[in-house]
């Protein structure tokens, strides 16, 4: 008898839920408006482009460019700040590196003419090759 409760207790269905309940977030809500995507392929090219209801946009695309097929990739994303000031920034990435480009990426202050002199000084007037001083460690 024990074996009979047991086994029906075993193969009554259980309660659980088959989907993860949705909390949305505190925030409001922000369509999307575009959403484009194209690859990734084999070779490694690929495209995407979305932009959002508040005015979030966001490009991307790379393909087989570099040494030995490595992918060269280009794009941009823009947004506005609260205030109302734009931020447009685009990017490269190939072998020479990630260079992203804008206006508001900090740029240190042009160097004063004296240091240019200086610099240009010593690029004419090079020292001769130092040789290091033999280990003494007492």
């Amino acid at each position: 008898m024990l074996l009979v409760v047991v086994a029906s207790a075993a193969a009554a269905p259980q309660r659980y839920q088959t989907q993860p309940t949705y909390r949305p977030s505190p925030g409001p809500f922000i369509p999307i408006l575009v959403d484009e995507r194209d690859g990734p392929y084999a070779d490694g090219t690929y495209s995407f482009n979305f932009e959002t209801g508040n005015g979030i946009s966001r490009n991307e695309r790379g393909y087989p460019g570099g040494p030995e097929g490595a992918v060269v990739s280009s794009g941009g994303w823009s947004f506005t700040f609260p205030d109302g000031t734009p931020a447009v920034f685009t990017f490269e990435a190939d072998g020479d590196g990630y260079r992203p480009v804008s206006n508001l990426i900090p740029t240190p202050h042009p160097l004063p003419a004296h240091a240019i002199e200086q610099i240009e000084f010593a690029r004419r007037n090079p020292t001769p090759a130092s040789r290091p001083a033999p280990y003494r460690p007492f």
